[in-house]
């Protein structure tokens, strides 16, 4: 790979780890929403995303129609990812216990790291594997704070939307390397979508709750951050990326998450925090080693 390709790589995998930094986010902004309950979480929260992006494209005179007029299987693709993850994450967490149903979700950057392998011009090493794995042992101490996890018969529908959630990630996030010609703008476009096919679960699912002052700034800053801006880079990094670092780095999500949830008091920390951390940086740092060994062999 030329030098200015290995760079190209290195700086779109750099835009799509802010998608991780965005995520980690997710779980202290969503404690600040009260008691406004998840499909109304992500109506308003895409909605904001959907809005920013209309701005923007206002605001800079964009040709809208580029960005929207694409081939059925992009929005397929691209709502199917969005929203289809999003209902399956929900109806998980109704059916199962929520430890169980968080642990298979996590699922996801190991099975992006398996998808990628049938890409064309990628190659499926040994510790890229490794380092997912890794990374999914560290994510299994700290959703089970150390415990032990049953997975029991009675569940077994919550169990398998819950792969069906880790699955639809995983396989958005690969698929959008097929759709390389496609503009990152279009991502506002599903996160539109996304928002109306979640206000319509709300409304039959779900009883309306008004948000205070608090709650709307904490629906703002979701929509501006972990459900939307993390969508752009996310889709910058998948495209034109290492696909498989970003995966092993995914695994520093609930990490990050925790941590910033200890800072703002909301937990505490633990010795399996910490067993958590060096599992979750080993397996990183193993899934990602194409790319940190290239660059260093280039600056030598």
């Amino acid at each position: 790979m030329a030098p200015s390709s290995s760079h190209s790589t290195a700086r779109a995998t750099a835009i799509g780890t802010v998608a991780i930094l965005l995520w980690a986010s997710l779980a202290l902004l969503t404690t600040y929403t009260g008691s406004v309950p998840p499909f109304e979480t992500v109506a308003i929260s895409f909605a904001v995303a959907s809005l920013l992006t209309l701005g923007k494209w206002l605001v800079r005179r964009e040709d809208i129609g580029r960005h929207l007029r694409q081939p059925v299987a992009v929005w397929l693709t691209g709502v199917g990812g969005l929203f289809g993850y999003h209902f399956l994450y929900f109806l998980a967490l109704k059916t199962a216990p929520p430890v169980e149903a968080n642990l298979i979700n996590y699922l996801w950057p190991l099975l992006i790291v398996l998808f990628s392998a049938l890409l064309p011009g990628e190659r499926l090493r040994g510790w890229h594997v490794a380092g997912a794995v890794l990374g999914l042992c560290g994510t299994l101490l700290l959703v089970t704070d150390g415990g032990r996890v049953t997975f029991r018969a009675e569940y077994a529908a919550g169990y398998a939307s819950a792969l069906a959630c880790a699955v639809t990630w995983g396989a958005y996030s690969v698929l959008s390397r097929r759709f390389g010609e496609v503009p990152t703008d279009t991502v506002g476009g599903f996160c539109g979508v996304t928002a109306v096919l979640a206000a319509l679960c709300h409304l039959v699912f779900e009883r309306t709750v008004w948000p205070g002052p608090g709650e709307w700034l904490a629906l703002f800053l979701m929509g501006a951050g972990p459900t939307g801006l993390a969508f752009f880079v996310w889709d910058v990094g998948m495209k034109r990326g290492n696909i498989k670092a970003l995966a092993g780095l995914s695994y520093s999500t609930p990490l990050l998450s925790t941590l910033l949830l200890i800072v703002a008091g909301r937990t505490r920390p633990s010795v399996t925090l910490a067993l958590a951390c060096l599992f979750i940086i080993g397996g990183a740092m193993l899934a990602s080693r194409d790319l940190w060994a290239r660059e260093a062999a280039r600056t030598q």
